[in-house]
């Protein structure tokens, strides 16, 4: 088809026009010929319908069947060559056979005639255009005889259309004539004809025209003709041009029609008043709308392309709007002024939140409203307080809403607004106004502004946000009956809840506009109201509630509102007698739940507000410092105990039955009670966000109930937030790190769908998942699919909850696996991917070496908690399993041994022995990499499969400085053994000490830090006033303890303590005996002043779980002597600082509450490593933002630390340091302690929680570069803000509930 025929010109001129008429507005609207070449020539890209139009369709075939062939022949060819790897990428395909095309002969011939043919149809067309400005001229006429045009049917100035009329293309002449022609001298007819004629000739002709300064004055002074025609066709005229032409040109029109209404409304002419109303059908006033509509059209569109043009040109737009808003008669108060006008058609402000949202054309506009126009601000802020006046003098006189509602609304019928209506509309438009201006810091540099009323003089921007926040309480509530959509989406409160949420949701202007004392007051004056018992004058009180909760909430869910909530605005200036709002609203949520309200008894909502209420509290205790503020109240047992009501409640609920309909197998009453009890146990749940929530918590019996709420909601996919993931996180790693809390997380079958999940993508894989190529092979040690699992597995395994899942559990060890055997338990991880000791277990895996990598990286984690790896070597000889794998994994030589084979597994083997069978600081032991070298000898570290290790693990001890005599040290000394105390005696001590530790460090060690202890602590014990534990007399003897025995942990314990002390340099040969003496003894001391107790919990039903590091600390600290340790330990043992030092102190004491020995939770985790993370959020924000986006918790990682006393995380000088200061300075100082460490890390814990193994790192890495000395004046910093409230906590271990 290289040919046409006739007919095929006559359908592609047809297909052509058709095409033109479709992108006439884009082609009309260009500024010059270029620009219209340059739109058709990009149409594909911009145009949507390109691809639809008949002309592009007729072309794509023709196309196709002229060279299509050629273009299947040419892809043939290269895709035979690219198999052969001649031609290699789609891109160089698509290249060749492009260019093989283009020189074909079809092509060249189908070029040729396309040509043709297109110039006889574009001559064709031209031919036509003289027919077509005859067909103009004859409609000309028929509109000057007659208004029949069908250009004209729609009587709406600003909705006419261009695609519907053809264009008239006039020369500068004509375009000057028709100028003189609208001049208002000429005759009436003339001008009629002239618009007529106007209204056909495209605006950018009009617009480019050396005439137009002079049409826009003629068009702005025949806008105010009498003769409603003139203003319609120039109305139309103006529309048309908004429509097609871009914002340089559509300025002048828009300013021209501006200037002509501030004009209108500044002349004689206009008289119309506020009180009279407004009837929107009278013809002038319709004609008055209309333009002020065209007005709001264009400002709503004009800053999508403004930016592209310059700045003055917007400004022009910009200050002819404001000069015609700031119209208004200073004699005459009831002017009806503009503002009026656009408010009922734009009654959101819209247009001011476009000019306002981009920095571009705001900065424009505020300072404009600043310099020039700030009356309009003045005059928006009058009508908020004169609206709000209004309301109050409603609801004092008790006014009934009904007639409330139909003062505010228009006559529908007649068309008709009140006098009040536009009253109310222009301070909905105001308060839109206000509310936008609020939120940029230049628009709040506006305020104070200053009024001209007497009563209020000037407005910050506090009382502005007071007033919008009584507006919520004060105005009225719309009956049901008649109210529309209006009504609810312009009714104040709820216009003032989307300012309001607007600002809660910025960060830049929350801080000094919401969390002021003023604003907070006014949000809770319903709640003050309620709670004094006063009258409430108030409609809808229930919704208002409900308003200011989501409020509150919001406020309460960021650190910088939290705070003046808790606190007040400024805590330094706080009145004391003045209860901050926290106090209110738990009192307000406490009555709520016991029912308490008598305003609200019987109420439909009252769940609701309950509900919200609730949400406002749990934002405030899921934090340490909200919940240390509501403890004193006692919520979380009012919640409790509603939840025990609801919970019966709900038990007589009957089971939906499959097949019928919900309605009638449960009742809407049972859906709500439900729906209650969820509510209920979400809030209790969120108490366990913090240490000592959880501990609260669990004292209320909610626990279990609580974990498998939380469990059920993640099974249902319910919690989709992000946060609410993190949060999740935060609360299942602390629920791991307690006893209690892993037994609920393991009977809810967490721990069971968290395996079998695990399993499902190490070793099966998705089933849904369709395999259409093998799966990649991991590069990393852990795959990334899996890391969430091993995280997870991680901040679940604390030694708490190994010992509660694993103590005294057997390995399965069976002697065979099926391949559809999935694991369901801890146990079965340990059996199958850690243990892997038989060939069985080998085989049972898809992935051998990746899922065994998997349990050996979990393992060496697990092991840097020494309690869970003594439970492990204890339990499963897992040292004896590696090393008989590494023996195994050698090569088989022909004559003597073999050598051992370097792969990942020997790799992972070899580090997790090192690591679990050494003892040391970041200085005292080295550790293998897990990655191989390039060269010759890619592993240099040595292998081996029998103890010992080789002696290249072990760095070499630096050797002690020789001892100086130090002043203030010898002070020290001889205070410490003076017999006589004086005045202040311990503080002196304290001080001087602090003076050797910042200055000496280094001779706080060996025998001189046992000297000073024992001495300070043997002093300290005689004072009653220094005693906080009372004990009985207990004298040592090896007759006590011969008939005990050490369990097989202590033992291994106590292996592992000699080994560290003898490469210290510490202990003799026979230390193990002495040792032995000392844990036995104390063993047996401490169990004078342990209670028995019935519970389900194993860390409860025998001696104290775990290894007594503390003890062998000070065993060492004394050089193994055991009777000077012994004394040492029971003078100890009466003072505070035991409690939080030596864990098993404290093991099922009698100086606790029953309810706290029964939770098996020790006070290190609810009282230290809750100020922990108080004190972390307060001192180091970023680091406690780290720790939640990690879902990790500061609390677990201390807790490990303090229980084993920085073993293996610290050089032994460190903890020596670390004992010594928190012995001389007080308990808190372990906290301080904690708080540096993590000060230390700050960056490298930033840098692993985005490289996402945070938890990995904290648990592994030693804590290289740390120094005790180097933290001590931050640590004193510390003490001077925090320490009575820290002290004063740590003292009330013994008080119930606490």
């Amino acid at each position: 088809m290289s040919h046409f025929t006739s007919e095929d010109e006559a359908l592609l001129q047809s297909m052509l026009r058709q095409l033109l008429q479709s992108v006439k507005e884009k082609i009309t609207g260009a500024p010059s010929v270029e620009c219209a070449e340059e739109i058709l020539l990009h149409l594909e890209e911009t145009d949507e319908n390109f691809h639809n139009y008949d002309f592009v369709k007729y072309l794509r075939q023709y196309i196709n069947n002229t060279v299509g062939s050629v273009i299947e022949e040419e892809t043939e060819k290269c895709t035979s060559a690219q198999n052969q790897g001649e031609v290699s990428g789609y891109d160089t395909l698509v290249q060749h056979v492009t260019k093989k095309t283009r020189e074909s002969k079809e092509y060249r011939e189908m070029m040729h005639a396309l040509k043709n043919v297109m110039m006889v149809v574009v001559e064709s067309l031209i031919n036509k255009f003289e027919e077509d400005r005859m067909h103009n001229k004859e409609l000309d006429s028929k509109t000057k005889n007659g208004r029949q045009s069908g250009c004209y049917t729609d009587n709406c100035s600003d909705s006419d259309s261009s695609l519907n009329q053809s264009y008239t293309f006039m020369s500068q002449e004509q375009l000057q004539l028709l100028v003189e022609r609208l001049d208002p001298i000429q005759p009436k007819e003339v001008r009629q004809e002239a618009l007529q004629t106007l209204c056909f000739v495209p605006p950018s002709d009009i617009l480019n025209s050396e005439g137009w300064p002079t049409l826009r004055k003629h068009l702005t002074m025949s806008l105010a003709d009498p003769d409603a025609t003139f203003g319609e066709k120039i109305l139309k005229f103006y529309a048309k041009t908004f429509s097609s032409s871009p914002f340089n040109m559509t300025r002048d029109v828009y300013t021209s029609l501006a200037r002509h209404l501030e004009l209108y409304f500044l002349s004689g002419e206009y008289s119309l008043c506020v009180s009279a109303g407004l009837d929107v059908s009278n013809t002038d006033v319709n004609r008055l709308l209309k333009k002020v509509r065209l007005l709001n059209e264009y400002q709503k569109e004009a800053p999508s392309s403004w930016i592209r043009h310059p700045e003055k040109y917007m400004e022009e737009v910009v200050e002819s709007t404001l000069s015609l808003l700031s119209v208004k008669h200073e004699a005459n108060p009831d002017f009806l002024s503009p503002v009026y006008f656009l408010a009922l058609l734009d009654i959101k402000a819209v247009w001011f939140k476009r000019w306002t949202h981009a920095y571009y054309s705001r900065a424009v506009v505020l300072r404009l409203l600043e310099k020039r126009y700030k009356s309009l601000i003045n005059a928006a802020v009058q009508q908020c307080l004169d609206y709000f006046e209004f309301c109050k003098a409603v609801v004092n006189k008790k006014s009934r809403v009904n007639d409330f509602f139909q003062q505010h609304c228009s006559d529908k019928q007649n068309f008709s607004y009140t006098g009040s209506g536009l009253q109310y509309i222009y301070f909905v438009h105001s308060l839109c106004l206000l509310g936008r201006l609020l939120i940029y810091k230049q628009g709040r540099n506006l305020f104070p502004v200053q009024l001209k009323n007497k009563k209020v003089g000037s407005v910050s921007i506090t009382d502005l946000l007071v007033l919008f926040t009584q507006l919520i309480y004060y105005s009225p509530s719309y009956p049901k009956a008649p109210v529309t959509a209006h009504t609810d989406n312009y009714s104040p409160a709820s216009l003032v809840m989307e300012i309001l949420q607007v600002f809660c949701d910025q960060t830049g202007c929350t801080a000094e506009c919401l969390y002021t004392d003023a604003v907070i007051d006014a949000l809770l004056h319903p709640v003050q109201s309620l709670l004094s018992g006063t009258e409430v004058y108030i409609n809808g009180l229930e919704t208002t509630l409900i308003d200011v909760a989501d409020i509150l909430a919001r406020i309460a869910s960021v650190d910088g509102g939290l705070s003046p909530l808790l606190y007040g605005e400024s805590e330094k200036t706080a009145k004391q007698n003045r209860p901050t709002a926290v106090h209110i609203i738990v009192q307000f949520t406490k009555k709520l739940l016991h029912d308490d309200i008598s305003h609200l008894c019987g109420s439909e909502l009252l769940p609701v507000v309950k509900g919200a209420f609730i949400f406002v509290c749990r934002q405030m205790y899921r934090t340490c410092e909200g919940l240390q503020m509501l403890i004193p109240y006692g919520l979380h047992e009012s919640i409790a105990e509603a939840w025990k009501k609801t919970s019966l409640l709900s038990e007589r609920v009957p089971t939906p039955v499959t097949g019928v309909e919900s309605t009638s197998s449960i009742s809407l009453e049972s859906k709500n009670t439900l729906l209650w009890e969820d509510t209920l146990l979400d809030a209790l749940l969120n108490f366990s966000a913090t240490p000592k929530g959880l501990f609260l918590l669990h004292s209320t019996g909610a626990l279990n109930d609580c974990v498998n709420f939380m469990f059920s909601s993640l099974s249902k996919k319910l919690q989709t937030d992000e946060y609410e993931e993190f949060g999740n996180r935060v609360i299942v790693t602390q629920m791991a790190t307690t006893p209690p809390g892993a037994v609920a997380l393991q009977s809810s079958g967490f721990i069971k769908a968290l395996v079998t999940e695990l399993w499902a993508l190490l070793e099966c894989g998705k089933d849904d998942v369709r395999i259409t190529q093998p799966k990649s092979t991991p590069v990393d040690p852990i795959d990334r699919s899996c890391q969430k699992s091993f995280l997870s597995l991680i901040n679940l395994l604390t030694y708490p909850a190994v010992f509660e899942l694993l103590s005294k559990q057997d390995i399965p060890n069976k002697q065979m696996y099926s391949l559809r055997e999935v694991p369901t338990d801890v146990i079965d991880i340990i059996d199958r991917l850690i243990i892997l000791n038989s060939e069985a277990k080998i085989h049972s895996l898809f992935n051998y070496e990746q899922s065994h990598i998997f349990g050996l990286r979990l393992l060496n984690v697990l092991c840097c908690e020494l309690n869970t790896l003594l439970l492990l070597e204890t339990q499963y000889k897992v040292s004896q399993v590696l090393l008989t794998a590494q023996e195994e994994n050698v090569t088989e030589p022909s004559e003597g041994p073999g050598d051992f084979i370097i792969d990942a597994l020997s790799v992972e083997r070899n580090h997790v022995l090192v690591r679990i069978n050494l003892i040391g600081g970041p200085q005292e032991r080295i550790l293998p990499l897990r990655v191989l070298d390039k060269g010759s000898d890619p592993y240099i570290w040595p292998m081996f499969s029998s103890f010992p290790l080789p002696k290249c693990y072990l760095a070499e001890i630096p050797r002690e400085a020789e001892f100086r005599q130090d002043k203030e040290f010898d002070k020290l000394l001889s205070l410490l053994k003076s017999p006589e105390k004086q005045t202040g005696w311990t503080e002196i001590c304290r001080k001087l000490f602090c003076k050797v530790m910042k200055a000496r460090p280094e001779i706080i060690r060996g025998t001189i830090l046992a000297e000073l202890i024992e001495k300070f602590v043997s002093q300290l014990s005689e004072s009653q006033s220094d005693c906080y534990f009372s004990t009985g007399n207990y004298k040592a003897t090896d007759v006590d303890v011969k008939n005990e025995s050490l369990s097989s942990v202590q033992q291994l314990g106590v292996e592992m303590t000699v080994r560290y002390g003898k490469y210290l340099n510490l202990l003799e040969e026979h230390a193990e005996n002495d040792l032995c003496f000392v844990l036995m003894n104390c063993e047996k001391f401490l169990k004078q002043q342990q209670r028995t107790v019935v519970s389900s919990l194993r860390c409860l039903q025998e001696r104290s779980p775990g290894y007594d590091w503390f003890a062998s600390s000070i065993f060492l600290i004394m050089s193994g002597d055991g009777e000077k340790t012994l004394t040492f330990l029971q003078d100890f043992s009466r003072l505070l600082v035991s409690a939080f030092l030596w864990l098993p102190r404290l093991h099922i004491s009698v100086h606790l509450p029953i309810t706290t020995v029964e939770s098996g939770i020790h006070p290190v985790y609810f009282c230290s490593g809750h100020y922990i993370e108080m004190l972390l959020k307060a001192e180091l924000p970023l680091v406690s933002s780290a720790f939640h986006m990690s879902g990790f918790t500061p609390s677990q990682i201390c807790l490990q630390w303090i229980t084993q006393c920085f073993w293996n995380y610290m050089d032994w000088s460190e903890i020596c340091h670390y004992i010594a200061i928190c012995i001389f300075l007080g308990p808190d100082y372990q906290i301080y302690m904690c708080i540096s460490v993590f000060k230390h890390l700050q960056q490298d814990i930033l840098k692993h929680t985005e490289a996402r193994d945070l938890q990995v790192f904290l648990k592994e890495e030693a804590l290289c570069g740390f120094r005790v000395s180097d933290y001590l004046e931050y640590m004193e910093s510390l003490e001077t803000s925090y320490r009575p409230m820290l002290l004063k906590d740590m003292k009330n271990i013994r008080v119930q509930n606490t």
